[in-house]
């Protein structure tokens, strides 16, 4: 069955004339018929009784119309929403986030695409990084943020935004909010809050390892908010991507020997069309500007400050 066959009997029910549904569709009477011919033959059956002045539906075309309306009326549907997306019209674009991302560095870019794309609504999910991975490349999000300790799978295709320092957050009376930055060093033997979903966790683990570093897991949670609050209420120090600190109350600085720096990827899977609110979200984010770092003003490494 095709849609013009379907087109053709619905004008044809209509007006129960062969001359003036062929007028209306464009085609010639006897196109219009061989059409009607080739629906009946596939259906198994005639759909209009052909009298001279009398033409009218059988008991089939009768039963055959409203299924015929539904095509119809789906596949207009289908063009309506074809062309709202070409337009941007009432489009939703999901977006994966990775968990230990914090939304305030986002907000902007986001507010700023609203601003320039206000028929396109957003919806923002967060997940490991694994998780996110996998759910990108099966299509359930348009496009991701992500950072990746090692490089980037091939399948995937990445426009670095900005990247950001691990710091030491701790609370106002640790002894290492003394410290103008923090040697990795200062860290040993020091009780440590930690961020169970930190996908550069081991990273950083295996180079302590190697530098004799040992610390004292006393928490770990999941959830930023909790191990914030834990830190906070001094139960140890943390260690944080500088843009993902959210609570004002602890102190940040800044760690070094060696320095630990994350890169914020947008993510889209290589080689897949775009959609235009895809493209649109990609080009917002690449003429967005993204902040250099929040650490220059806390000193260089020869600016220690020995505790007191």
């Amino acid at each position: 069955m095709e849609m013009q066959q379907v087109r053709y009997f619905l004008a044809l029910s209509r007006v129960l004339n062969f001359t003036r549904a062929a007028e209306q569709c464009n085609v010639t009477q006897p196109a219009l018929t061989r059409q009607i011919q080739q629906l009946e033959a596939e259906l198994g059956g005639p759909l209009f009784h052909r009298e001279r002045a009398n033409t009218h539906l059988t008991e089939l075309g009768r039963m055959m119309l409203p299924y015929l309306e539904t095509i119809q009326a789906q596949t207009d549907q289908v063009k309506v929403q074809a062309q709202a997306l070409r337009r941007l019209d009432g489009v939703t674009l999901q977006i994966g986030a990775m968990c230990t991302i914090g939304p305030a560095i986002l907000s902007d870019l986001i507010v700023q695409f609203r601003i320039a794309n206000p028929e396109v609504a957003l919806a923002v999910r967060d997940q490991g990084l694994e998780e996110l991975t996998a759910s990108l490349i099966e299509g359930r999000f348009d496009l991701a943020v992500l950072a990746v300790p090692g490089p980037l799978d091939e399948r995937l295709h990445g426009l670095e935004l900005f990247q950001e320092r691990f710091v030491v957050a701790v609370a106002g009376g640790h002894p290492l909010a003394r410290k103008n930055i923090v040697r990795c060093g200062d860290l040993h033997g020091q009780a440590y809050v930690n961020r169970a979903e930190c996908e550069y966790f081991d990273h950083i683990s295996d180079r302590f390892g190697e530098i004799g570093v040992k610390t004292r897991k006393v928490f770990s949670s999941e959830r930023d908010d909790w191990v914030q609050g834990m830190i906070k209420a001094g139960l140890g120090f943390g260690l944080f991507p500088e843009f993902a600190l959210t609570d004002p109350a602890l102190v940040m600085r800044r760690l070094v020997e060696p320095e630990f720096v994350r890169t914020i990827t947008l993510v889209t899977v290589r080689g897949r069309p775009h959609s235009p609110a895809v493209g649109a979200f990609v080009r917002q984010a690449r003429s967005f500007p993204w902040p250099a770092t929040l650490l220059d003003s806390l000193g260089e490494p020869a600016a220690m400050l020995e505790p007191a």
